[in-house]
């Protein structure tokens, strides 16, 4: 079976996204300003991001994307507990961070909550554990 090793963003403001995931999530990453691309460290599987117009160049190929709120993905972020779905999801909004749907225990004993990246990609922030 293979291993997940990374998941990937093609995104139009690598700048702005590194400062948003870097600095307002709190991934770690070594991204120097100028490179093309980014890898951020999650734990076991990684996060990169690439710029549109520099994947395209390098594929030579045009491609689609989304425009406002992408609901063709989210990136899900496990918290310890459902405080803590809670705490971050207001920590996120009170920092500017667009919010989509507030902390909310779902009938399969889930509490989540989605948040929006500057470019619209959704953030999921929950947990299985009160």
């Amino acid at each position: 079976m293979p291993h997940l090793q990374a998941i990937g963003l093609f995104v139009t403001d690598i700048e702005k996204m590194v400062i948003f995931y870097r600095d307002i999530i709190g991934l770690e990453t070594n991204w120097k300003k100028g490179e093309p691309n980014a890898e951020f460290q999650t734990g076991e599987c990684k996060l990169i991001m690439y710029g549109r117009k520099d994947f395209e160049k390098m594929t030579s190929q045009e491609y689609g994307y989304p425009k406002g709120n992408n609901g063709t993905m989210e990136i899900a972020f496990e918290m310890k507990t459902y405080d803590d779905v809670d705490k971050e999801y207001k920590r996120l909004v009170d920092l500017g961070v667009k919010g989509i749907f507030p902390p909310t225990t779902m009938e399969w004993g889930q509490r989540t909550s989605y948040v929006a990246d500057p470019e619209g990609n959704l953030i999921e922030i929950g947990s299985f554990r009160k």
